[in-house]
């Protein structure tokens, strides 16, 4: 009986998550050697990386690059201890990544850019692409040269074909998002005058606003990672001859001289600006915002209030955009963090809308100028086809997340699983067109479920075995 209700929990499950897995291509590391002679180094000194997913037919000259994301380190501490993960060190990355939402290769979950020469930047220098400092600390021995990186990167591409773009878009997601800002007109500039050349922010609008007790705690942040990484004269100068450097990784003091045609995907109720700017654990130190941060709908009527307040913020600081076609805007009221390389955000029947208009849409409409874009949703919870992030009690930016469909009430659905006991030693497990990624996506799950017992899991052409 015990057995029979396992395996029937445990087939779906497994045939869900291969599902999952069939919208999703993976792509190779390519790592850029020649790069380490010209100081181009992670923070550990290691290669630079990225992977690549070459175009086809009419996409053969069309180029998108998009650039990781993971936060920034903004002292000697804070990036010593990335110097030993995939955010500080290429030795530490996957050999092969997914590819999905706007980065999909399938014309049914990314009908626009499908057949492009797709790359995704990995990211690991902690300065969003800016950092350049020539001297090396002999203890730490770190490297602060985001900035080397993306020239480096861009020299590559250029040689392998980019040079001939006809179309070519700079994006990111959150640190990566901000990536595509501060690096929209430089990105513009290396490209043929005749090419379609455009930029599109996910998550990387990042406001300089008041925290819950009144304090700056982002603007300072900010202004540490500029003085470690030496940022100042890698910001764009249309900002730094303004304003202090501090200020100019704040999109809204830079956005207005922006002269390449930008595209903004963000939620208003941002989850990593909820946590990290509105409520970050120096102004919250008895975790009163804890619950909330993880899924709002934990949140108490007052925190809603101050997040109501937030986006009112947001929202000004969006207005130096104002109503050019070339600025376009997707600003949901979804507490959302990162949605165009999600192909649950990007394009699917229950994805995020705006005007009946998913994301993949307005961005695309809005690229090949079809029409202009210039969308802001009302406020939570107003919008139904929203995919509201529940985080995991350790997450952080980079930690993994799960997302609720709907407005206040919803909350992640989880799979009430049957506990395994000794008395069951293994179970038979069959999923047509079954593949050893999911088997090993599957493993990690088992694992996280049930973490007293271990699994083996045996893969044959048609057949699972979990013992």
């Amino acid at each position: 009986m015990e057995g029979g209700r396992i395996r029937q929990w445990l087939n779906l499950l497994v045939c869900a998550l291969l599902s999952l897995m069939a919208e999703a291509s993976y792509v190779p590391i390519t790592y850029l050697q020649n790069a380490v002679a010209k100081g181009a180094v992670c923070l550990d000194g290691s290669p630079p990386a990225y992977h690549f997913d070459r175009g086809s037919g009419t996409g053969i000259n069309n180029w998108l690059v998009a650039f990781e994301g993971g936060g920034w380190c903004n002292n000697v501490t804070t990036c010593l201890s990335r110097k030993t993960n995939r955010l500080g060190s290429s030795k530490q990355m996957a050999k092969q990544i997914a590819f999905s939402g706007i980065m999909s290769n399938r014309p049914m979950f990314n009908p626009d850019f499908y057949n492009w020469n797709r790359i995704k930047v990995r990211y690991c220098d902690g300065s969003s692409f800016t950092g350049d400092v020539e001297a090396v600390n002999p203890v730490t021995k770190l490297h602060f040269r985001g900035a080397r990186i993306f020239a480096a990167v861009m020299e590559d591409l250029l040689a392998k074909g980019m040079k001939n773009a006809r179309n070519a878009i700079i994006s990111g997601c959150s640190a990566g998002g901000l990536t595509a800002v501060l690096h929209c007109d430089r990105f513009q500039a290396l490209l043929p005058r005749e090419a379609r050349v455009k930029c599109v922010s996910d998550a990387g609008y990042f406001i300089n606003a008041r925290d819950v007790t009144g304090a700056y705690h982002i603007q300072q942040y900010f202004s540490q990672v500029v003085a470690t990484h030496g940022s100042a004269r890698n910001l764009p100068q249309s900002c730094t001859s303004r304003l202090s450097p501090k200020l100019c990784f704040f999109p809204q003091y830079l956005v207005s001289h922006i002269t390449t045609p930008i595209f903004f995907v963000n939620a208003a109720y941002d989850s990593w600006q909820i946590k990290n700017i509105l409520a970050p654990g120096v102004a919250d130190p008895e975790g009163h915002w804890h619950s909330c941060k993880l899924d709002i709908n934990n949140c108490s009527p007052d925190q809603l209030d101050l997040m109501q307040g937030f986006r009112t913020e947001f929202l000004r600081a969006l207005t130096v955009l104002g109503n050019s076609s070339y600025k376009g805007m997707f600003i949901d009221s979804c507490y959302a963090h990162c949605q165009t390389e999600m192909q649950e955000t990007w394009l699917r029947s229950d994805s995020p809308e705006l005007e009946k208009t998913t994301i993949a849409k307005a961005v695309a409409d809005w690229f090949y100028e079809r029409r202009t874009f210039h969308k802001i949703d009302c406020p939570y919870p107003c919008n139904p086809t929203c995919h509201n992030r529940v985080l995991e009690p350790q997450d952080n930016h980079q930690g993994k997340n799960v997302t609720s469909k709907g407005t206040s009430g919803a909350s992640a659905r989880k799979l009430n699983l049957p506990k395994l006991t000794n008395k069951v030693q293994w179970i038979e497990l069959v999923c047509i067109n079954g593949g050893i990624n999911g088997l090993l996506l599957t493993l990690g799950l088992m694992t996280a479920i049930n973490s007293r017992h271990s699994f083996i899991i045996r893969f044959s052409q048609s057949k699972l075995e979990l013992r």
